[in-house]
């Protein structure tokens, strides 16, 4: 067997593995290694995973993972998401769909502190949803609003995706921080806009709430907003300024969630515990994840897959943009079906050289188009990890109607990767102005 028929029996083995149901983790680690014997030998599988293993764990940037990862749990069981989604209602819940549009502005708050999508989801969702019940908002709408809104926590920094993708490309963690701002931002738009159409269409769907007093909103900033912009502004901007490493922003952020949650009496002793417990099952998850897909991908670099695919797609007499979407929809297909983390470290030794090197798109460019790829994957039918979370929050809804409102928030995202492509600078603008 060549080693390129090799390479795609391993990508072949891998997905019948995950229809098996086994970890993702061992599945990688399990074709990687046993690809990499049947190519070079069973002894050098062995020295390789030990080599690598070490040299990946070792490394200084990795320890920025629990750092942020830290300060997500601690932000979840200190209730700032609650007090971020008072704010939220008092400044925008008497639009057309406010409580949903306001539910947007909290997933994009609580995000900043949190970095990952599943966390935003289930903390906002389980302060959301009942008052959107209580206001006689649509099911299908307000499942899915908060759904999507829970996938602004991977690409509004601290990124736990931006992270991974960075450690894989050898790309600066604070410069794909800066670069998902912007589009974070859009995003959360590009959303509410969505929100307000929707409801000013067919006011059924989310009649509007009563218009509160400046009294009111200025009350609930001091409850909600300002802890986010305190950590948001110590944390990122010193990172934006060279003050600190990634490693020590996240070390830094946490400290300051840490310290609002204490001064304010908001985080109990169980909080905190369950924090540090939380904190430790899901950097352990993202380290077997990491090692699995280091095993992979030096197994699919030694089959030479990405190298033919490189130069099968240079040799494509298509225009670059057409090339990007076809990778695109690659992605989009996959992410229905894989975890987001595990599809980043799967394929970025498979694409990142087409789209990168071959092709000369912008590394931190094609990370933010990556990060909303996979902001799709997890929204999206059968797999669609938040809607599964939103499911878990709100029992007595069905799975199919959380899924029927998914759609329009699908194509918001779908426009929001069609603005950053015809107009990357939105995206490389503000990496642009960083000195390292």
């Amino acid at each position: 067997m060549s080693p390129l028929l090799a390479g795609v029996t391993g990508i072949a083995v891998f997905f019948v593995f995950l229809i098996l149901k086994m970890p993702i983790a061992y599945a990688m680690a399990l074709v990687g290694f046993a690809g990499f014997s049947y190519l070079i030998s069973p002894a050098a599988a062995w020295r390789m995973s030990s080599i690598e293993i070490y040299a990946t764990f070792s490394n200084y940037s990795l320890s920025v993972i629990p750092m942020f990862v830290w300060m997500g749990f601690l932000a979840f069981h200190a209730g700032i998401g609650s007090r971020l989604y008072l704010f939220a209602y008092k400044l925008l819940g008497h639009l057309p769909g406010g409580l949903a549009i306001a539910t947007q502005a909290t997933c994009a708050f609580f995000g900043a502190v949190c970095g990952s999508n599943t966390a935003t989801a289930a903390t906002i969702g389980a302060i959301a949803l009942p008052e959107m019940k209580k206001y006689r908002y649509d099911d299908s709408l307000s499942t899915a609003s908060v759904a999507a809104g829970g996938a602004l926590g991977v690409l509004i920094p601290p990124s736990v995706i931006f992270i991974i993708y960075g450690i894989a490309t050898e790309q600066s963690i604070g410069k794909l921080f800066i670069a998902g701002i912007l589009p974070g931002f859009l995003l959360m738009a590009l959303y509410m806009i969505t929100i307000f159409f929707l409801a000013h269409r067919n006011q059924a769907l989310a009649p509007p709430g009563a218009r509160a007093s400046w009294g009111e909103r200025f009350k609930a900033l001091r409850g909600g907003l300002l802890e986010v912009l305190i950590v948001f502004s110590i944390s990122l901007c010193g990172l934006f300024a060279g003050w600190f490493s990634p490693t020590e922003a996240g070390a830094v952020g946490a400290s300051g969630v840490l310290l609002v949650s204490l001064v304010e009496r908001k985080l109990s002793w169980q909080g905190f515990k369950h924090s540090l417990i939380d904190t430790t099952r899901t950097s352990a998850m993202i380290m077997f994840l990491v090692t699995g897909a280091i095993i992979f991908g030096r197994f699919i670099a030694i089959s030479r897959l990405p190298f033919e695919l490189a130069g099968w797609a240079g040799s494509l007499d298509l225009p670059n943009y057409v090339v990007l979407l076809i990778v695109l929809g690659i992605y989009f297909i996959l992410g229905c079906f894989i975890d987001a983390l595990a599809l980043v470290l799967l394929t970025i030794p498979i694409f990142y050289p087409v789209i990168v090197t071959t092709l000369g798109y912008d590394p931190i460019w094609f990370g933010v188009i990556i990060v909303l790829i996979v902001a799709m994957g997890v929204i999206t039918p059968p797999v669609g990890m938040n809607v599964y979370i939103i499911k878990g929050v709100a029992p007595t809804i069905p799975l199919e109607v959380i899924f029927k409102g998914i759609w329009p928030f699908i194509f918001a995202l779908a426009f929001c990767i069609l603005l950053l492509t015809v107009f990357p600078q939105i995206t490389t603008f503000l990496p642009g102005l960083l000195t390292y």
